[in-house]
C-alpha cells in the first residue's frame, strides 16, 4: 500500500500564495492528487494529475488559480495555490488511486493525514 505524508499548509493572507507537497512512500503508476475538507462538509476534490505527466484535472472552484505537478522518480505531488482566498481555508489531503476512481469512487483512495490551510482576509 502507498502511504502519503503531507506538508507545506499554514497560514496564509487572502490573495497569498501557499505550496503544498505530498511524499509518497513508494513510486508509482496510479494517479495522485488533492482533496480538501472543512468540517460539517463533505471531501471536495481539488486536482489530480496522473503518473507521467497527466492527464490533470481541476476542481471548477480552483481552476486557474492552483497548478498541480509530480515528480514520478521523487514519487512527489505538489499544489501551487495563489490567490487564495478565505473560503480555501481547510484540511487538505494527499489522495493516490486509479485515474479512473481517484476523483469519482475517492472512498477507495489512499490518503495522506492532512495539512492544514488557513487563508486570513
Amino acid at each position: 500500500q502507498v502511504q502519503l505524508v503531507e506538508s507545506g499548509g499554514g497560514l496564509a493572507r487572502a490573495g497569498g500564495s501557499l505550496r503544498l507537497s505530498c511524499a509518497a512512500s513508494e513510486r508509482n503508476r496510479i494517479a495522485m492528487g488533492w482533496f480538501r475538507q472543512v468540517p460539517g462538509k463533505e471531501r471536495e476534490f481539488v486536482a489530480v494529475i496522473d503518473w507521467d505527466g497527466g492527464p490533470i484535472y481541476y476542481g471548477d472552484f480552483v481552476k486557474g488559480r492552483f497548478t498541480i505537478s509530480r515528480d514520478d522518480f521523487k514519487a512527489t505531488v505538489d499544489l501551487q495555490m495563489t490567490r487564495l482566498k478565505p473560503e480555501d481555508s481547510a484540511v487538505y489531503y494527499c489522495a493516490a488511486g486509479p485515474v479512473q476512481s481517484i476523483i469519482l469512487d475517492p472512498t477507495r483512495n489512499y490518503w495522506g493525514q492532512g495539512t492544514r490551510v488557513t487563508v486570513s482576509s
